[in-house]
């Protein structure tokens, strides 16, 4: 059973040395299998259980898309993939798709 951790960056090296593994991917350090938490007890998470990150058929909830209004760029976790309306390739504009194209 897997167990994220909050754990500051001055203190990596000391939860490194009890056991504690960085994931790249989520950015997290965590424990994996362990029975006694209690050496990791000041970095658990208050009124969380353990994670169940990596288990099969568990998928991330989806976001909700959020619309970005007239031409705005929107970059990071903001970001929404707006549908295609054609085929053209992508820098390219056609009848269709002008609508939606950024005005550059």
């Amino acid at each position: 059973m897997r167990t994220d951790l909050r754990v500051p960056f001055a203190e990596k090296d000391e939860a490194k040395r009890l056991g504690a593994r960085w994931d790249p991917a989520r950015k997290v350090w965590y424990v994996q299998n362990q029975a006694d938490l209690a050496p990791f007890s000041r970095w658990l998470p208050t009124g969380s259980a353990p994670s169940d990150a990596g288990a099969p058929g568990k998928a991330p909830a989806a976001k909700k898309p959020q619309k970005s209004g007239g031409g705005t760029v929107v970059v990071g976790s903001k970001y929404v993939e707006q549908p295609r309306v054609c085929d053209c390739l992508p820098w390219e504009v056609c009848d269709k798709c002008r609508s939606m194209a950024l005005s550059g």
